[in-house]
Order: structure tokens, then sequence, then C-alpha cells
């Protein structure tokens, strides 16, 4: 999936994750899509919680090897 913006969020517990994306959410236009890799495994019901408070459209997560990763379709 193309993003505009990657967040690496790795190594950083809670509730840094959501930290960092709202200030990346602030840095992309209304529709461009925003990718967050995160290890904090309190991230997936964080983010998906926070991206949908936000009106915001969280478009797909994975997770591979540990890494949580998540689309982001900005409002």
């Amino acid at each position: 999936m193309n993003a505009q913006k990657t967040l690496d969020a790795k190594g950083l517990a809670c509730p840094m994750p959501i930290v960092k994306t709202k200030k990346a959410m602030k840095e992309i236009e209304s529709g461009e899509i925003l990718e967050i890799q995160a290890t904090d495994k309190g991230a997936k019901s964080d983010l998906t919680a926070w991206a949908k408070s936000g009106g915001h459209e969280l478009l797909k997560s994975e997770e591979e090897d540990g890494v949580f990763s998540f689309w982001i379709k900005k409002a």
C-alpha cells in the first residue's frame, strides 16, 4: 500500500506511538495515507480507537515478526 509518509514508532511504549502519530498526521494532507510501524502490542487497540475517534480511516493493519504496521487515511 502506498503511503505518503512512514512513521517508525518501533521500540516506543504507550502512549508514544499515539503521540508521534498525531504529530505525523499534521504533516500530511487530507486523503493521504500514513504508515505507522510499532512494536508495542497496545498500539493495535490504541491506534484503531484513535483513528476512529479522529474520523480517520484505518485501511489495513498487519503483524510480521513482532512489528505491527498500520495504514491510516487522514480525514
